[in-house]
């Protein structure tokens, strides 16, 4: 028999061997050098702070991971560079509702947001909460709505700025009540909050953590929030479906990606090192106290929230002629 019919099957397994020690997941090697977690938002956010948790717990394992912050063009800039990077598992992104969901419909961008990232783990998101200034004489959804329609043209609504989550809050709930109300954009949610405070505008979505002290205060007055269950951190404000409004749904939400093609065993060691991380008692309960819920769950899981706020959103944006400045 020849030589190479009994030694090919062999060279074969050999190879397939080799190639599985040398990949990243192979022999338990991943991650054998540092890891880059890039966030395409300011230092001190949502993105930042649950990226440098991440690599924080990380550390405590040995493993090296450095937080790159690149920001610019509403995060795009820094989902582009995590997108082209190569897929071995060293460069990682943390996607957010703007950059995954948001910006196609608005848009044209340099990556594909459903063909160039694969899903982790859905790290952290925060409801919307319907805020109005005191002098709105409105104590739940529906008088709002009722008052919005007594006074058309009359009232106006402060947004973080065109395409954010509270500006496509606010369009969502205008849409299905068909509400004559006008937006109002701003450069970030702080300053359109000071404008509703001093009643300048009338109302706002803006999100549990940025306006929880305003509500303490009685600055603003919460009617609603935007989630399927109550926020913990404002537990006697009801949820829009208590209110009767169903549908109206949304707000921020975190999460990490890698550039598609990653391998699964990689993908898999990070959802569970990320799933460790945050169900740590000190960066949960720390992350929680902030008005954020931590979903966490399967790659799967993450990839259908994003496919569904992708839709949602694109329909919002259609509907309401949206487009940027």
């Amino acid at each position: 028999m020849p030589r190479w019919k009994t030694t090919w099957p062999a060279l074969a397994a050999m190879a397939v061997l080799t190639a599985t020690l040398a990949s990243p997941a192979g022999a338990q090697q991943y991650p054998s050098q540092p890891i880059k977690v890039i966030v395409s938002l300011a230092p001190g956010g949502v993105a930042d702070i649950v990226a440098r948790a991440f690599a924080a717990k990380l550390g405590e394992t040995g493993k090296t991971v450095v937080v790159e912050n690149r920001t610019g063009a509403g995060g795009a800039i820094g989902a582009e560079a995590a997108a082209k990077s190569p897929a071995d598992g060293y460069t990682l992104y943390v996607g957010f509702h703007a950059t995954q969901s948001i910006l196609p419909h608005l848009t044209k961008l340099a990556y594909d947001p459903a063909k160039d990232f694969t899903p982790i783990i859905f790290i952290a998101t925060s409801p919307n909460v319907l805020i109005v200034h005191p002098d709105v004489p409105a104590k739940s959804p529906q008088e709002l709505v009722a008052y919005i329609k007594a006074n058309p043209g009359k009232l106006s609504a402060g947004t973080p700025g065109i395409g954010s989550s509270g500006h496509l809050g606010a369009e969502q709930f205008k849409q299905m009540h068909k509400l004559d109300i006008a937006s109002v954009h701003y450069r970030g949610a702080a300053p359109a909050l000071q404008d509703l405070v001093a009643g300048h505008v009338h109302v706002m979505f803006d999100i549990v953590a940025l306006t929880k002290a305003q509500l303490e205060e009685g600055k603003v007055r919460a009617l609603a929030v935007t989630s399927q269950k109550r926020e913990p951190a404002i537990p006697n404000v009801p949820t829009m479906i208590e209110a009767g409004m169903p549908g109206v749904e949304g707000g921020p939400w975190f999460g990490l990606f890698a550039p598609a093609g990653t391998p699964r065993a990689v993908i898999d060691w990070l959802n569970a090192e990320a799933k460790k991380a945050f169900s740590s008692p000190e960066i949960k309960s720390r992350l929680e106290a902030q008005g954020l819920t931590l979903p966490l769950g399967s790659p799967e899981d993450f990839g259908k929230h994003v496919e569904a706020e992708t839709k949602r959103w694109g329909e919002v944006i259609r509907v309401g002629g949206i487009k940027l400045e």
